[in-house]
Protein backbone atom coordinates (compact mmCIF):
# COMPACT_ATOMS: atom_id res chain seq x y z
CA UNK A 1 0.00 0.00 0.00
CA UNK A 2 1.42 3.08 -1.34
CA UNK A 3 1.40 5.84 2.22
CA UNK A 4 1.17 9.17 2.17
CA UNK A 5 2.33 10.98 5.62
CA UNK A 6 0.30 14.41 6.03
CA UNK A 7 1.70 16.19 8.77
CA UNK A 8 2.05 20.34 10.27
CA UNK A 9 1.57 22.68 13.22
CA UNK A 10 -1.54 22.89 14.82
CA UNK A 11 -3.73 25.00 13.36
CA UNK A 12 -1.70 25.14 9.56
CA UNK A 13 -4.70 23.01 8.53
CA UNK A 14 -4.26 19.33 8.08
CA UNK A 15 -8.11 18.16 8.52
CA UNK A 16 -9.05 20.48 5.48
CA UNK A 17 -6.44 19.10 3.43
CA UNK A 18 -7.16 15.23 4.80
CA UNK A 19 -10.56 16.40 4.19
CA UNK A 20 -10.27 17.37 0.47
CA UNK A 21 -8.19 14.14 -0.66
CA UNK A 22 -11.21 12.72 1.05
CA UNK A 23 -13.49 14.06 -1.07
CA UNK A 24 -11.76 12.49 -3.57
CA UNK A 25 -11.95 9.20 -2.34
CA UNK A 26 -8.95 8.88 -0.85
CA UNK A 27 -8.95 6.25 2.47
CA UNK A 28 -7.60 9.08 5.53
CA UNK A 29 -6.25 7.53 8.34
CA UNK A 30 -6.35 10.20 11.89
CA UNK A 31 -3.75 9.42 14.26
CA UNK A 32 -6.07 11.50 16.33
CA UNK A 33 -9.03 9.82 16.08
CA UNK A 34 -7.16 6.83 16.77
CA UNK A 35 -5.36 8.73 20.11
CA UNK A 36 -9.25 9.68 21.06
CA UNK A 37 -10.31 6.04 20.39
CA UNK A 38 -7.43 4.75 22.34
CA UNK A 39 -8.36 7.50 25.55
CA UNK A 40 -12.14 6.70 25.43
CA UNK A 41 -14.18 4.82 27.79
CA UNK A 42 -12.85 1.27 27.67
CA UNK A 43 -10.31 2.67 25.43
CA UNK A 44 -7.12 0.19 25.47
CA UNK A 45 -4.42 2.59 26.98
CA UNK A 46 -6.94 4.16 29.54
CA UNK A 47 -5.65 2.60 32.71
CA UNK A 48 -2.30 2.70 31.65
CA UNK A 49 -3.01 6.58 31.73
CA UNK A 50 -4.89 6.60 34.64
CA UNK A 51 -2.08 4.17 36.52
CA UNK A 52 0.76 6.44 35.28
CA UNK A 53 -0.99 10.10 35.36
CA UNK A 54 -3.37 9.48 38.45
CA UNK A 55 -6.92 10.17 39.40
CA UNK A 56 -6.78 13.77 39.64
CA UNK A 57 -7.26 13.60 35.49
CA UNK A 58 -10.41 11.17 35.73
CA UNK A 59 -13.47 12.38 35.88
CA UNK A 60 -16.40 11.58 38.00
CA UNK A 61 -17.66 9.35 35.47
CA UNK A 62 -14.65 7.59 34.86
CA UNK A 63 -13.84 9.33 31.68
CA UNK A 64 -10.52 11.20 30.88
CA UNK A 65 -10.19 15.23 31.93
CA UNK A 66 -8.67 15.47 28.23
CA UNK A 67 -8.84 19.48 28.82
CA UNK A 68 -6.52 18.84 32.13
CA UNK A 69 -4.33 16.35 30.60
CA UNK A 70 -3.65 18.51 27.58
CA UNK A 71 -2.12 21.46 30.18
CA UNK A 72 -0.46 18.64 31.90
CA UNK A 73 1.73 17.33 29.22
CA UNK A 74 2.15 20.68 27.46
CA UNK A 75 3.65 21.98 30.81
CA UNK A 76 5.79 19.23 31.41
CA UNK A 77 7.71 17.60 28.65
CA UNK A 78 8.84 14.57 30.68
CA UNK A 79 4.72 14.04 31.37
CA UNK A 80 4.30 14.68 27.15
CA UNK A 81 7.09 11.75 26.47
CA UNK A 82 5.42 9.56 29.14
CA UNK A 83 2.00 9.91 27.46
CA UNK A 84 3.42 9.48 23.78
CA UNK A 85 5.26 6.44 25.29
CA UNK A 86 2.19 4.88 26.49
CA UNK A 87 0.24 6.08 23.03
CA UNK A 88 2.45 5.69 19.91
CA UNK A 89 3.11 2.08 19.80
CA UNK A 90 -0.60 1.67 19.72
CA UNK A 91 -1.41 4.22 17.34
CA UNK A 92 1.23 3.14 14.95
CA UNK A 93 -0.19 -0.66 15.11
CA UNK A 94 -3.65 0.36 14.89
CA UNK A 95 -2.74 2.53 11.30
CA UNK A 96 -0.63 -0.94 10.18
CA UNK A 97 -3.87 -3.01 10.76
CA UNK A 98 -6.19 -0.34 9.05
CA UNK A 99 -3.77 0.25 6.09
CA UNK A 100 -3.35 -3.88 5.48
CA UNK A 101 -7.08 -3.83 5.16
CA UNK A 102 -7.39 -1.28 2.31
CA UNK A 103 -7.61 -1.86 -1.43
CA UNK A 104 -6.99 2.03 -2.54
CA UNK A 105 -4.17 3.28 -5.07
CA UNK A 106 -2.63 5.02 -1.78
CA UNK A 107 -3.59 5.84 1.41
CA UNK A 108 -3.17 8.98 3.49
CA UNK A 109 -2.17 9.20 7.12
CA UNK A 110 -2.72 12.20 9.35
CA UNK A 111 0.12 12.02 11.81
CA UNK A 112 0.12 15.45 13.59
CA UNK A 113 3.57 14.34 15.71
CA UNK A 114 5.12 12.51 12.50
CA UNK A 115 7.97 14.29 13.39
CA UNK A 116 8.69 14.29 16.87
CA UNK A 117 7.88 11.17 17.58
CA UNK A 118 9.62 9.81 14.55
CA UNK A 119 8.07 6.17 14.48
CA UNK A 120 6.50 6.23 11.32
CA UNK A 121 8.89 6.86 8.53
CA UNK A 122 9.50 2.75 8.00
CA UNK A 123 5.50 2.69 6.82
CA UNK A 124 5.53 6.16 4.48
CA UNK A 125 6.18 6.51 0.93
CA UNK A 126 6.36 10.40 0.88
CA UNK A 127 5.49 12.79 3.41
CA UNK A 128 3.43 15.65 3.00
CA UNK A 129 3.60 18.57 5.25
CA UNK A 130 0.82 21.65 5.32
CA UNK A 131 2.39 24.79 6.31
CA UNK A 132 1.24 28.32 7.43
CA UNK A 133 2.88 31.55 9.54
CA UNK A 134 2.73 30.99 13.24
CA UNK A 135 0.32 33.87 13.54
CA UNK A 136 -1.97 32.29 11.30
CA UNK A 137 -1.51 29.16 12.99
CA UNK A 138 -2.38 31.11 16.48
CA UNK A 139 -6.02 33.07 15.15
CA UNK A 140 -7.04 29.54 13.62
CA UNK A 141 -6.44 27.77 16.50
CA UNK A 142 -8.32 30.46 19.03
CA UNK A 143 -11.07 30.48 16.53
CA UNK A 144 -11.84 26.75 16.55
CA UNK A 145 -11.39 26.09 19.99
CA UNK A 146 -11.60 28.83 22.34
CA UNK A 147 -7.39 27.98 23.97
CA UNK A 148 -5.99 30.75 25.99
CA UNK A 149 -3.16 32.51 24.09
CA UNK A 150 -0.22 31.21 26.52
CA UNK A 151 -1.83 27.24 25.95
CA UNK A 152 -1.91 28.10 21.97
CA UNK A 153 2.11 28.84 22.44
CA UNK A 154 2.98 26.18 24.96
CA UNK A 155 1.82 23.65 22.11
CA UNK A 156 3.57 25.21 19.44
CA UNK A 157 6.49 25.39 21.62
CA UNK A 158 6.43 21.65 21.90
CA UNK A 159 6.03 20.68 18.27
CA UNK A 160 8.61 20.55 16.36
CA UNK A 161 10.00 23.58 14.53
CA UNK A 162 8.78 24.94 10.87
CA UNK A 163 11.85 24.61 9.83
CA UNK A 164 12.38 21.22 10.88
CA UNK A 165 8.88 19.62 9.83
CA UNK A 166 9.68 21.41 6.12
CA UNK A 167 12.98 19.61 6.21
CA UNK A 168 11.39 15.92 5.90
CA UNK A 169 9.29 17.04 3.58
CA UNK A 170 8.76 15.45 0.61
CA UNK A 171 5.90 17.84 -0.78
CA UNK A 172 4.59 21.02 1.07
CA UNK A 173 1.20 22.86 0.88
CA UNK A 174 1.20 26.55 1.96
CA UNK A 175 -2.06 26.52 3.33
CA UNK A 176 -2.81 30.63 3.26
CA UNK A 177 -4.27 30.89 -0.35
CA UNK A 178 -8.03 30.41 -1.06
CA UNK A 179 -10.32 27.18 -0.66
CA UNK A 180 -10.53 26.86 -4.00
CA UNK A 181 -6.76 26.79 -4.75
CA UNK A 182 -6.10 24.53 -1.92
CA UNK A 183 -8.73 22.21 -3.31
CA UNK A 184 -6.52 22.48 -6.88
CA UNK A 185 -3.31 22.17 -4.94
CA UNK A 186 -4.88 19.29 -3.18
CA UNK A 187 -5.94 17.69 -6.72
CA UNK A 188 -2.37 18.05 -8.65
CA UNK A 189 -0.83 15.86 -5.59
CA UNK A 190 -3.13 13.52 -5.86
CA UNK A 191 -2.32 13.10 -9.55
CA UNK A 192 1.05 12.63 -8.91
CA UNK A 193 0.21 9.82 -6.00
CA UNK A 194 -1.79 7.82 -8.08
CA UNK A 195 0.95 7.64 -10.64
CA UNK A 196 3.58 7.34 -8.00
CA UNK A 197 1.49 4.27 -6.45
CA UNK A 198 0.80 2.40 -9.77
CA UNK A 199 4.61 2.99 -11.08
CA UNK A 200 6.53 -0.59 -10.53
CA UNK A 201 9.31 -0.69 -7.48
CA UNK A 202 12.99 0.40 -8.25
Amino acid sequence: MFTVGLTGGIGSGKSTVADCFAALGVPVIDADVIARDLTASGGAALQEIRAVFGETLMQADGTLDRAALRRRVFADSAARRQLEAILHPRIRRVVGDMLATLTAPYALVVIPLLVETGGYREMLNRVLVVDCPEDVQIARVKARSGLAHDEIKAILAAQTGRAERLAVADDIIANTATPEALRAEVAALHQRYLALASAPPP
